[in-house]
């Protein structure tokens, strides 16, 4: 027989597909068998593009799987992937036509209990300290009394609540409150932007800008707490400017904030206990101190003064300085008369004796002269000389004594500026703090007043009630009550009437209450 040319080949009668059938029909097949999955692996490499889409590998010990997470789902996740994490990723497998492979696009990803959690948790906090953020060289002391204090945390809390309570309790202080949500997707971009916000107001605004800022959170498991252990809140935390304190849980828990702030209390109510001193302490310690000033200058006015009397003293008095000489020379003149007496005899004896020309007399008298002359004038030079030497001595030390008491008094003038300025500036943030306690009861006890003026008797009695007295002036609050009695009092709004039971009438029988509330009295 015959072949034809165009027979064709055994086995051939198969269908021939295109290459897009053939991957529609694989795509169609696996999403129609996986439509929903949720898969147990561990992350491996990760990547984020400019497009905004998420890119990361689901592995085992034995395959990969590509994984991805659009832009829009990737913003709404609530944990992140991470490169050697453990998770439990939920969505639907799908095909990628270009190149040849399947995927699964995840919309949502979990961690895979505590231990997953803690060991990532172990990893930032290594990564972030290895950046610097958790030194303690950059950690900041706290304000010794701040002015404004600003508190992130719900407003709708217990946590708030004994914050304001504590600090009310030790002093009075200004709060600012930054509300933010504390657990969930939305906790950690709330916290960093509070703390940023605040660290963005202007010093002179019309919003304060806080002294101390308090991040507080009461206690939870790790999941509820994982808000404060976002890369966002920690480095939110080590930039701020303003000293802040971490009071998120209870004593036990610990979250990566509590590394990056400059102080962590183990509760919400010790970080307002660090916030702020205790008032009384202040004002007994200023007291001690503004004895203390007082005392200080005393004893810096004193000392000097004491002193001044005790060089005065060591001195002596100027005329005790001459005495010795003025002496000395009293006796010398005393001696010297009889002297010269003596000597003019003895001199007229031999002249007597032996005459001595005229002219040789007049000669030996004018040399005398000219000595006793010279004679006089060192004796005047002298004696002006010994009396100079101490007047000398005595004005340097006058003028020494002069510069201390001046310098002295101008060291003890201005301790005592500085002392008064402070004092003054405590006096008037004490009596300011005073004065805002004053307004707080006085508008307290306004509106208790108010209420007491609403709710009082006359009040009542001028909206149309009645009250039914008895005898001795007694209120009757039953029909029972009113039934027994022949004679009641009724009270309206500003006079009063009288119901008298007549004689011989018997006293009404009880009848079954109707279904309102009221009753018949009489």
């Amino acid at each position: 027989m015959d072949l034809l040319e165009d027979d064709p080949q055994p086995g051939s009668n198969a269908h021939e597909f295109t290459v897009s059938e053939l991957s529609g029909a694989v795509k169609r097949s696996i999403e129609d068998q996986f439509g929903r999955v949720r898969v147990r692996a561990e992350v491996g490499r990760v990547s984020r593009p400019g497009s905004g889409h998420l890119y990361f590998d689901l592995k085992d010990d034995r395959a990969c799987l590509a994984a991805v997470t659009w832009k829009g789902q990737a913003a709404r996740l609530a944990q992140r992937p991470e490169e050697g994490m453990e998770v439990i990723a939920t969505g639907r497998l799908t095909t990628f036509p270009g190149q040849s492979k399947y995927q699964m696009i995840v919309d949502q990803i979990e961690p895979a209990g505590a231990g997953a959690l803690m060991a990532m948790l172990e990893k930032r906090r290594k990564a972030l300290a290895a950046e610097g953020l958790f030194d303690e060289g950059r950690k900041r002391p706290l304000p010794f009394l701040p002015r404004v204090i600003g508190v992130v945390t719900s407003p709708s809390g217990a946590v708030i609540r004994d914050i304001l309570h504590r600090l009310r309790d030790r002093f009075p202080t200004r709060v600012l409150i930054w509300p933010v949500v504390v657990q969930g997707e939305a906790c950690a971009p709330q916290v960093s932007a509070a703390i940023r916000g605040f660290n963005q107001l202007p010093q002179d605004g019309p919003i304060p800008r806080p002294d101390l800022i308090i991040v507080a959170r009461g206690g939870g498991s790790l999941e509820d707490l994982w808000g404060f252990n976002e890369e966002v809140v920690v480095r939110a935390a080590a930039d701020s400017s303003i000293p802040l304190i971490s009071a998120v849980g209870h004593e036990t828990d610990t979250t990566l904030i509590d590394f990056a702030s400059d102080r962590r209390a183990p509760t919400p109510t010790a970080a307002a206990e660090m916030a702020v001193p205790v008032r009384a302490d202040l004002t007994a310690r200023l007291a001690d101190l503004g004895a203390r000033m007082a005392r200080s200058n005393a004893q810096a006015i004193q000392r000097p003064r004491q002193r001044l009397r005790d060089l005065a003293r060591a001195m002596g008095r100027p005329a005790a300085l001459t005495d010795g000489a003025r002496q000395r020379l009293d006796l010398q003149g005393a001696r010297l008369e009889p002297t010269l007496r003596q000597l003019v005899r003895n001199r007229r004896h031999r002249l007597d004796a032996r005459p001595v020309p005229a002219a040789t007399l007049r000669q030996f008298t004018q040399a005398k002269s000219h000595r006793l002359d010279r004679m006089a004038s060192r004796l005047d030079t002298a004696r002006s000389r010994r009396l100079e030497r101490p007047k000398d001595r005595l004005a340097h030390l006058q003028e020494r004594l002069e510069s201390s008491l001046r310098r002295v008094g101008a060291t003890t003038r201005r301790t005592i500026d500085q002392q008064q300025a402070r004092l003054t500036d405590l006096a008037q943030r004490l009596d300011a703090a005073l004065h805002r306690g004053q307004t707080q009861r006085r508008d307290a006890l306004v509106r208790l007043d108010r209420m007491r003026q609403s709710l009082g008797p006359e009040e009542t009695l001028q909206r149309g009630f009645v009250i039914v007295r008895g005898s001795g002036d007694s209120v009757v609050t039953s029909p029972d009550a009113a039934a027994e009695m022949p004679r009641l009092e009724l009270q309206f709004a500003g006079s009063r009437r009288v119901a008298v039971r007549p004689e011989g009438s018997e006293k009404p029988k009880r009848r079954r209450s109707p279904p309102s509330d009221q009753k018949t009295l009489l």
